[in-house]
């Protein structure tokens, strides 16, 4: 049990994965638009490399930065975990920031820490972000082990625009002793305690960090940076209440959303439709001139290979395969490694990002109004 625990803490499994095959291809098409993934390498304080990977418009546009939502993925995740987040977020004129922590995926490091040590490889992520005159307002996207991170970070750092909270935790000692009782591991609580003890010992020689620490509730009165929390109902694995205790103390603008669902299962439409919403209000992306095509294209651009809606829908799932994982409980978890599910239907997989337009289309008509409404008031 003791060594069960501490690999749930600093060595869950590792996501090991092909970026050609599990990420977003080098150029590809969304929405009738041109985007690409531009890969690279930092380095954090610990010298360890991190993985990573931008992606934005092809060509970027001239003269117009945009914002940059910054994706922190799992305690078993990787960058992949970010292939949802880009159909939501490019479409609306917003760059994504995928990331491997150290520890995790493709990047160097042993070790994980549920949000302690991987607050330094945001960090380094952010600068490097801000030496970008192309990157304008940053968001931070966070689920699991990668919301505690955003809250851990943001923390610090009240220049961050706007954070989505994925099922934080809010005490990692605690989440600890109420994994003993979900998983109903009989043993007497005064045992459980010293086990946790030693546990603490072995992960700060191992790890480098106190897990008497890992307090998110004891920061969120600090931080007043926008953030919608989001949690689902049936999550045995971060119980609900975990959010809700980080919420009551959050000392910024906020708001939470209760889905059906587990800690792993893939998130409603309804969710990913505020998601949109909240960031195109706090990151206020610019109005690009519309794509060649006037119309969504019902393909993803495969290299010389263009699957229409028509294809046969075995060769379909194959082609997919790896390159998303809307709808999926895998790749979109936090506790394992990226895959692929046929839960959808091709057609729903093809048409995810209809809906997606139609939101931002309808927040910038909206917003245009409002500009309209005031100049005509100063007029």
């Amino acid at each position: 049990m003791i060594d069960q625990f501490i690999n749930f803490v600093i060595r869950p499994p590792r996501a090991e994965y092909n970026p050609d095959q599990y990420l977003w291809e080098k150029d590809f098409t969304l929405a009738g638009k041109k985007y690409k993934r531009q890969d690279l390498e930092l380095r954090n304080e610990n010298g360890h490399t991190l993985q990573c990977s931008h992606y934005v418009p092809s060509p970027f546009p001239d003269g117009t930065p945009l914002p940059c939502v910054v994706y922190c993925h799992g305690n078993s995740g990787c960058r992949a975990d970010a292939n949802e987040a880009a159909v939501i977020l490019l479409p609306s004129n917003i760059t994504l920031f995928a990331l491997d922590f150290s520890g995790s995926g493709l990047s160097g490091g042993d070790y994980v820490s549920l949000g302690w040590h991987e607050k330094n490889d945001l960090k380094v992520v952010v600068s490097y972000l801000r030496r970008n005159a192309n990157i304008s307002r940053i968001g931070l996207w966070g689920r699991s082990m990668g919301a505690v991170t955003s809250l851990l970070y943001g923390a610090e750092d009240p220049s961050i625009a706007g954070m989505v909270l994925d099922s934080a935790f809010s005490n990692l000692f605690q989440l600890m002793m109420e994994l003993v009782d979900v998983y109903k591991i009989r043993v007497p609580r005064f045992t459980v305690k010293v086990a946790l003890q030693y546990m603490r010992r072995v992960i700060q020689k191992k790890a480098k960090f106190d897990i008497m620490n890992l307090n998110t509730s004891q920061v969120a009165h600090r931080i007043s940076i926008p953030a919608l929390f989001g949690h689902a109902k049936d999550d045995k694995f971060i119980q609900p209440h975990h959010s809700d205790i980080i919420f009551e103390s959050y000392a910024g603008d906020k708001s939470m959303i209760k889905f059906d669902g587990d800690h792993n299962s893939s998130r409603p439409q309804s969710y990913y439709d505020s998601v949109t919403v909240f960031f195109y209000n706090v990151l206020h992306p610019p109005r690009l001139p519309p794509a060649d095509s006037s119309k969504v294209e019902k393909y993803y651009d495969l290299g010389d290979l263009k699957a229409s809606a028509y294809t046969d829908e075995n060769l379909l799932y194959e082609i997919i395969d790896g390159l998303r994982s809307i709808g999926t409980d895998v790749a979109g978890s936090s506790s394992a490694p990226p895959g692929i599910s046929t839960a959808k239907s091709v057609g729903e997989l093809l048409s995810d990002i209809a809906p997606v337009a139609s939101v931002f289309d309808s927040l910038v008509i909206e917003d245009n109004s409002m500009n309209g409404d005031d100049s005509a008031q100063l007029q």
